[in-house]
């Protein structure tokens, strides 16, 4: 039987997701849907196919029209829209929670209440409001500082830090100018967040590596929020400020949460904070993060369709490995992301340049630099910048050290009208991270 996979999404986590389907030893077909064209899924899939990931009858009549027998969802907002239930609906399984579960992602306000009910470990202290007004006139009074956040989704940047960000003041007229209604709003936690991302189907879990994203649009962590500048891991499951025990504790709230959620299917993705007290939930996602997916499925050692099977057939996900390679994933970004990017401008990605990167790497065993278009638009004269994030280069060694060199030299790629945050995976700024957890452990 060919298994004819639906993939949607055109992000950098998507093609990381093609790359993963398209290396499986089973038989299959990919075929792609997405708002844009992204070159890197293109040349994978076997068909493409331009929608609105969020319209629910489009995407299923596609679905249909390919005879799709498994569907993959990439992004939040499709989740949101319900398109796993209207798929499921007419019957294709979908590797992606229902509209009900992926709350857990879509509405902050019922994510801390659920936690709350369930008794799930690690959830801060919160209030929560149905009126911009109330939640100001709270953040303007509180004493302290406070992580104010809007119910819904805003792409990575809606979520405002008092004592870091911004004052209390300016997080309350912050709320009362963004048009949003409601708010959660939390005790400000301090420490260093990570990201722990499960495959979850039939009540098994299979956790992955912990990840460390960078937010700050700026070398030395400094600017406005963005969708993630880019993101590491090492070559084992725990980062190198962590130990096994904050490992355990952050899978174990991941086990809690899925034994809650009762029929959980998809990837969950629990973004912590860790403390002196340890890890505590900033926020869980419905699906993989973006850019944590690539460092991820980069170094996967399972076959990608076989979990998809097993979770469709019932059964409990196969066991899951991971190639022991440390990875460090950085972004290139148009000018101005994320305040103002310049949309619409003609970018160049010198491929070349990580094809000879790669040659020149050839004696180290380990060593690999991966290539993930994101949301950019190819069209018949070239690539095209969207206002988000424009393509990823993830390197892979056999050290974090290692991984960031190969990942720089294959920058090089990158031509004019992309910005690139450096910083990331360097020796430097890991060694702050570990000095910073040292302070707070006392």
């Amino acid at each position: 039987m060919t298994e004819r996979i639906l993939l949607l999404g055109g992000g950098g986590r998507e093609h990381a997701l093609a790359m993963a389907i398209t290396s499986s030893d089973i038989d299959h077909e990919l075929h792609a849907a997405a708002g844009n064209r992204n070159p890197g899924i293109a040349r994978l899939a076997d068909s493409y196919a331009i929608l609105d990931e969020t319209d629910t009858t489009a995407v299923v009549d596609h679905a249909s029209e390919v005879e799709a027998t498994l569907a993959v969802i990439g992004p939040e907002a499709p989740l949101a829209a319900g398109v796993s239930d209207v798929l499921a609906d007419a019957g294709i399984y979908t590797f992606a929670p229902s509209r009900a579960d992926a709350r857990i992602e879509t509405d902050k306000i019922w994510q801390r209440e659920f936690m709350v009910a369930a008794g799930i470990d690690g959830c801060p202290t919160f209030e929560t409001f149905n009126d911009a007004a109330s939640a100001a006139d709270y953040v303007d009074a509180v004493e302290g500082d406070v992580a104010v956040k809007p119910q819904g989704l805003t792409g990575g940047k809606g979520v405002k830090v008092t004592g870091d960000q911004l004052t209390n003041a300016e997080a309350a007229t912050y709320i009362r100018d963004s048009g949003w209604d409601d708010w959660v709003i939390e005790e400000r936690l301090i420490g260093e967040e990570f990201t722990v991302q499960a495959f979850v189907a039939n009540g098994s879990v299979r956790p992955t590596p912990a990840v460390q994203d960078h937010k700050r649009a700026f070398e030395g962590d400094e600017g406005p929020n963005t969708g993630g500048m880019g993101s590491y891991s090492d070559v084992t499951a725990v980062l190198p400020f962590m130990t096994e025990s904050d490992y355990t504790d952050a899978v174990d709230i991941i086990e809690q949460t899925v034994d809650a959620l009762d029929d959980y299917r998809g990837v969950l993705y629990g973004q912590f904070m860790l403390t002196a007290d340890g890890p505590k939930v900033i926020e869980f996602n419905a699906r993989f993060g973006d850019p944590e997916a690539m460092n991820t499925l980069s170094i996967l050692d399972a076959d990608f369709i076989e979990l998809l099977t097993a979770a469709r057939d019932g059964g409990q996900l196969p066991p899951i490995g991971f190639d022991g390679r440390a990875t460090v994933c950085k972004y290139a970004v148009p000018e101005g992301y994320p305040t103002d990017p310049e949309s619409g401008a003609r970018i160049t990605v010198d491929e070349s340049t990580i094809e000879a990167v790669n040659d020149r790497y050839a004696d180290e065993p380990l060593a690999e630099a991966k290539l993930f278009y994101a949301s950019v638009d190819e069209r018949p004269d070239g690539i095209y910048t969207s206002t988000s994030r424009s393509f990823a280069i993830v390197g892979l060694a056999g050290t974090i050290e290692m991984a960031e060199a190969v990942a720089e030299a294959a920058l090089e790629a990158a031509g004019d009208g992309v910005r690139i945050r450096h910083d990331i995976g360097t020796a430097a700024l890991i060694e702050q991270r570990i000095e910073h957890m040292n302070q707070l452990r006392g």
